[in-house]
């Protein structure tokens, strides 16, 4: 997310540990202030974050005390990353998909295999690229700007992208895309959408799968809506239930730790945010 795009205030609770069951549990440092994307490391207790546009191309391994312990230079531009993920193998996935001026033509999400992960301080990435068949005009007119995102996550060998409105009193409605999770270039499929609500922060910001693929959690600045019962892959047939936090911030990243906990984190704005939390689904 680019600065200077929000308008409304956010109301934070100054000076608290724990926000109903939104639970601080680390301080994130300075140089992972705008932290955009955040995937629990397969098998491994730390995280792996990265920062949106603006910021170095690079990876930082995190434990979940905040502290960074490795940091991964990548061998590609950050436009406007935006979201992480990973396979069952460990491989990961980061999202270059921010697209505030609805006027991108080279979306693309960069796969890292997960063995140059280990060892090497700067690593080659293969190139998913695609583009949604909706789009005609770029930039897309004001009235059909529905082509911006910032969520994602890896299920059964594909990615998949939610949208992000920006069209005025629709702010809260999301499409699923479907794009295969191997290196070229696609036509991402539509799968179905989905609204939330029609205020600015209702925005679809991260995304995640837990690891038995039963849960989708699809998180906002002052809420996580969690969808369950689904058929397939359409993730919006089942259940949708939300679990508002009752406090608001630019909330932008969103795994699983366990089926029923999440890791949450909040980029630095006006001097708050910057945390990491866990959120227990109850």
């Amino acid at each position: 997310m680019k600065k200077g795009c929000y308008f409304f205030v956010f109301l934070l609770y100054i000076g608290c540990t724990n926000y109903g069951q939104l639970t601080v549990i680390a301080d994130l440092p300075k140089s992972l202030k705008e932290v955009s994307g955040m995937q629990q490391a397969t098998g491994a207790d730390f995280l792996w974050m990265l920062n949106d546009s603006g910021n170095s191309a690079k990876l930082y391994q995190v434990s979940t005390q905040g502290k960074i312990l490795k940091e991964v230079d990548v061998k590609a531009k950050n436009y406007d990353w935006e979201d992480l993920t990973s396979d069952d193998e460990g491989n990961l996935y980061i999202a270059d998909i921010g697209n505030n001026e609805n006027d991108r033509e080279n979306l693309v999400i960069l796969k890292i295999k997960h063995q140059n992960l280990s060892g090497k301080k700067k690593v080659s990435v293969q190139k998913i690229q695609f583009s949604y068949p909706e789009q005609q005009e770029f930039p897309a007119k004001k009235t059909q700007r529905v082509f911006d995102a910032e969520s994602l996550f890896w299920f059964q060998g594909n990615v998949y992208v939610f949208t992000k409105s920006r069209l005025k009193n629709a702010h809260g409605k999301t499409s699923l895309y479907r794009i295969p999770a191997t290196e070229g270039t696609y036509k991402a499929t539509l799968i179905s959408s989905f609204t939330t609500c029609n205020e600015l922060e209702c925005w679809s910001t991260s995304a995640a799968i837990s690891s038995d693929g039963k849960k989708v959690a699809l998180l906002n600045h002052k809420s996580v809506w969690l969808f369950t019962d689904f058929t397939g892959d359409d993730f919006f047939s089942g259940q949708a239930t939300e679990f508002p936090f009752g406090h608001r911030s630019q909330k932008e990243s969103v795994c699983f730790k366990d089926a029923n906990t999440l890791y949450i984190s909040d980029e630095r704005r006006w001097g708050e945010g910057g945390k990491l939390y866990e959120f227990v689904l109850n």
